[in-house]
């Protein structure tokens, strides 16, 4: 099927001009602070909104969309904001090279939260609530905010909500699709609220809670401070900054639910529930490991063990310990945890629990049916019947994930990096999880690998957030013949 391009590009510029709001914002943060950073938001504001402007005044109104056109949106949306995204850093200057103020923008819109910067704090506030901001936008996708504020026939939405959110991801949204993205809305701006709040009663100032719930609902993990969390070495702190990290690591509908009081919810979900268990045993196995070779106490081993699973898990990257130390049995688990990560559903990226759930019915399923070869098996989710098709789509999708971290691991090596962190680097971001082991730990950035290796992991970052089909089917849609 023919893909129009005026189609494309009317919607491109629709997402340019959404992060142009945003930036207009940054740069009146600026503004109001009188900061050396004002002229370079205010050139991207400026640019980015008259790139998105343009498209709306000269591109006719288009009334349907196609779902290749939609997937061309969704794919293309993500890189040209990434790519308009990193203008701010790179016109400041200081620590953003270009491939520096790339790898930024890409980790903050992909949500993995990691960095280049030797000195955040060093960044103006306009600059820094637009580094939060990629976050924010990133969280829920683009996509789906535009979706939001934007009127538009329900054919057209469709074709988005397919592109852009996988089909394993609709189980748990027990609704028709056109009330689904302000379902989302509702869960992502509540939270954000709630912990904003808390936030700033413990402490916090208002700039600092709001760029840190930003942070944490998005499950991206930057921060305002060189040493994240753990520069406010404050217990209940990390105590919210857990629980709203954990939460934003479940199925939004599932959350969606326990907020309307419906049936199934967080608390029903089998797959939510033995997802916690996995997340509690970890932290108690860590927790024993750490405190039973005396590297801390029993509460600050249970303290830091708890912080850095769910951190991890979430996807978020938020640190209070350098866990560079840590023995090989801990350091494995989290490695495990940054493969696994959250649920479908929600902000957070890599193979995602519930795929794996599901992967390991289907192992028990296969088992059965060799034992009994006569009998009928299908596999459920929370009483729902999983389609054979999408069983085997979720077999494909763990091992092109898998292939894709160890082609970019090989790729980081062959640049010079040591092996320790190119394997946890390529998970990390992949992941978009954001720290890893080695010289990327949890407290170290990615500042000091070589240009290629930021190149190599931006690009890592957006398979990892596009769930690499998208990409794949968009690239053999391009090459299919007529």
């Amino acid at each position: 099927m023919m893909i129009r391009k005026r189609a494309v590009i009317k919607y491109l510029g629709y997402i340019l001009l959404f992060n142009a709001i945003f930036l207009c914002i940054s740069t009146v943060i600026s503004f109001v602070h009188d900061e050396d950073s004002t002229r370079a938001l205010l050139f991207s504001t400026l640019l980015t909104l008259s790139l998105g402007v343009l498209p709306w005044v000269f591109v006719e109104k288009i009334e349907e969309i196609t779902f290749h056109e939609g997937l061309s949106i969704s794919v293309m949306g993500w890189v040209i904001t990434c790519v308009t995204g990193m203008i701010p850093y790179y016109v400041w200057g200081g620590e953003f090279t270009l491939a520096n103020a790339f790898f930024e923008s890409v980790s903050g819109y992909t949500t993995t939260g990691a960095s280049i910067l030797n000195d955040v704090e060093s960044l103006p506030k306009g600059l820094m609530f637009w580094r939060l901001s990629t976050a924010f936008i990133g969280g829920v996708g683009v996509i789906l905010f535009v979706l939001l504020i934007l009127p538009g026939r329900k054919g057209i939405q469709a074709s988005f909500y397919r592109s852009e959110v996988s089909n394993l991801s609709k189980m748990n949204f027990r609704t028709r699709s056109r009330e689904i993205i302000p379902m989302i809305a509702t869960v992502y701006f509540s939270l954000i609220i709630v912990e904003t709040i808390l936030l700033k009663l413990l402490g916090m100032t208002l700039f600092d809670a709001v760029c840190h719930s930003f942070s944490t609902v998005a499950t991206s993990g930057f921060s305002t401070k060189n040493q994240s969390i753990s520069a406010y070495d404050n217990g209940w702190i990390e105590v919210v900054i857990m629980v709203f990290m954990l939460v934003s690591s479940m199925h939004f509908g599932l959350i969606y639910a326990t907020m309307t009081n419906k049936k199934i919810n967080i608390f029903t979900s089998r797959p939510t529930r033995v997802y916690a268990m996995i997340v509690l045993l970890g932290i108690l196995l860590i927790t024993f490991q750490l405190a039973r070779q005396n590297i801390y106490g029993w509460g600050d081993s249970l303290r830091y063990a708890s912080f850095q699973v769910i951190s991890l898990v979430s996807t978020t990257g938020f640190a209070t310990i350098d866990t560079a130390g840590w023995p090989v049995f801990s350091m494995i688990l989290l490695i495990y945890f940054s493969l696994q990560c959250g649920m479908v559903g929600s902000t957070t990226g890599g193979i995602k629990f519930d795929r794996l759930y599901l992967f390991f019915k289907s192992v028990k399923k296969q088992l059965r049916s060799i034992i009994h070869p006569d009998a009928i098996y299908i596999v459920r989710l929370d009483k729902i019947t999983v389609d054979q098709n999408l069983e085997l789509q979720i077999i494909i999708y763990i091992v092109i994930y898998l292939i894709t971290m160890l082609i970019t691991t090989l790729l980081l090596a062959a640049t010079g990096i040591d092996g320790i962190t190119s394997l946890s680097a390529s998970i990390a971001t992949i992941g978009n999880v954001g720290p890893g082991f080695g010289n990327v730990s949890s407290l170290s950035n990615y500042g000091s690998i070589p240009t290629a290796a930021k190149y190599i992991l931006s690009v890592n970052m957006l398979l990892g957030r596009l769930e690499i089909m998208n990409i794949l089917a968009l690239f053999l849609l391009m090459f299919k013949k007529d």
